[in-house]
This record gives structure tokens, sequence and C-alpha cells, in this order.
């Protein structure tokens, strides 16, 4: 009787450790391939995704950071299997009508995402139409970000739309931008930014966006997911998970964008952290 007992117990043990451990690594077949454009918001979701398929579902996954434009032509030629990054209607409108047809848009995993340029709340001035008459307290700049990315297509029509024949759009990157907003701060000096939210910047630091009236660099998106042709069939937990990947609300992506800024940060860790916090949320995901 004791015996038969004993291994009951180790049989429930067993079973309850098999429920709580991740899914093992499926090693016949290729990865799960995700590309995603070093803006930080894209690095957190993507990194999320990627931990979610290796834990839940067992399928290796390759991130890959790369550029706007080669983003979507990968996605669009398989030679990746999808993004969690594709800003819409707007700032990626004209990639995805250059693969209309090729590629298969699964809707928005967030809201409430915008583009804009951007100032300290030291900084007085409401519209960007007023930036030409202050060019000189911005030392003749607006700090932009990775040039072709849409945000720099659209600043660029807006420095043409606004007249803004006394200031220069700098081309850099995501931490470049932010690196220079930082140095104004601290010096208390006039700074303009592109910028976008959700955003962990708007959280560290009072800014505010100028209003654009004309309306050049668009209003609310969407962050979208996107994926190739043929991924349904092929990987059908993968496209199904991605298919219901998508946050509560803005502020869950950007608490995890706030994680990922901390001294010595580890992106995967975080992503687990996050999955831990909200495991109703990661059921949702997975059909559960």
């Amino acid at each position: 009787m004791k015996k038969v007992l004993l291994m009951t117990l180790a049989a429930l043990l067993l079973a309850t450790q098999a429920l709580a451990a991740p899914a093992p690594i499926v090693t016949d077949g290729k990865p799960v391939r995700l590309a995603y454009v070093e803006w930080d918001c894209a690095t957190a979701s993507t990194h999320l995704a990627k931990a979610v398929i290796e834990d839940k579902l067992g399928h290796k996954v390759e991130v890959l950071p790369v550029s706007a434009a080669a983003m979507w032509m990968a996605v669009a030629t398989g030679d990746v299997d999808g993004m969690v990054t594709a800003w819409l209607p707007v700032t990626h409108g004209d990639y995805l009508k250059k693969v209309d047809g090729k590629v298969k848009d699964l809707g928005p995993l967030v809201g409430g995402a915008r583009l804009g340029w951007a100032v300290p709340d030291y900084v007085p001035l409401k519209t960007i139409e007023e930036l030409n008459a202050n060019a000189d307290k911005f030392k003749g700049k607006v700090i932009g970000i990775d040039p072709g990315s849409g945000l720099m297509k659209l600043s660029e029509k807006a420095m043409q739309e606004y007249g803004l024949n006394k200031l220069t759009l700098v081309e850099g990157s995501g931490a470049t931008m932010t690196a220079a907003l930082d140095d104004a701060i601290r010096r208390k000096e006039w700074v303009v930014v592109t910028a976008w939210s959700p955003h962990w910047m708007f959280g560290r630091w009072k800014l505010h966006y100028l209003d654009d009236p004309k309306k050049v660099l668009g209003e609310e998106e969407r962050i979208h997911t996107v994926v190739r042709n043929g991924l349904e069939k092929d990987m059908p937990e993968v496209y199904a998970f991605l298919d219901r990947f998508r946050y509560a609300d803005a502020n869950q992506l950007e608490t995890l964008m706030a994680w990922n800024q901390e001294k010595g940060a580890d992106l995967m860790a975080n992503a687990r952290r996050f999955m831990k916090e909200h495991p109703e949320l990661v059921k949702e995901w997975l059909g559960k």
C-alpha cells in the first residue's frame, strides 16, 4: 500500500513539473524567423514573441534586426516568417502597398501609436510652425533617426511643407536621438527630436509633441503583426499565436520597454518577466 502511494505521489509530481516546464525546443524543421527594426517598441515586442514561441510552443526563434525596407521585403519573399512591428496606416503604408498580396496583415497588437516632433516641456513652443523663427535656439537642427525610415520620410516632407529652411534634419538612429535628447535636457538646452509613441522617453522626461496643423506626420496609428503567405499552413501553432498576440493596452508595452532601458537589462529575461506577471494574457495568446 505504501509503495503504491509513493508511486502515485511520484507520478503526480512528474505531471506537475511537466505542466510547469517550458515546451521542449522543436529540433526538426526550420526555426521561426522574426524581423524587426531597432526601435525600442519593436525590440521589446519581438523578444516577447520569441520568448512565448520558444517557451510555450517549443520552436527555436531567430530575431533579425534590419531596416524597415528590408523587413518588409524579407516577409514578402518568405525569407522571414513575420514581424510584430508594422506601423499602419501611415508610417509603413508605402511598404505595405509595394508588397500587397504577398503578405498577410493579422491586425493590430497595440493602438494609440503616433509620430511627431517633440520638445522638452521647458521649451515654450507649441507648434512646428514656430520652429523656423527659433532655429538658432535649436542650433539649426531637428534631431532625427534612421535614414529611410517612415518617420524620417515624413519628417523630410514636414521640413518642406512648413518651409523650415533655417533648420537641418539630422540623420542618426533611435539611440543617437535619445542620447542627444538626454544631453540637451541635462544642459537645459532647447532641442527638437523626431519622436513616436509608445516610447520610454515620455516616461523618463517631461516632453510634449509640437502641434502639426497640416497633419504631415499623420494622426494616431496602430502597430500590426504581419506574416508571410503560407505561414498558417507551414506552422499553424505559430500562426495562431501571432494572430492572437496583442497587448491589453499601450501601458503594458511601455512598461516592458522601460525594463529594457534599465542598466544591464536582459531582453529575454524581461520578456519572461512580462509573461510571468501576465499569465492570463499569455493564456489568451495561446488560445487556452
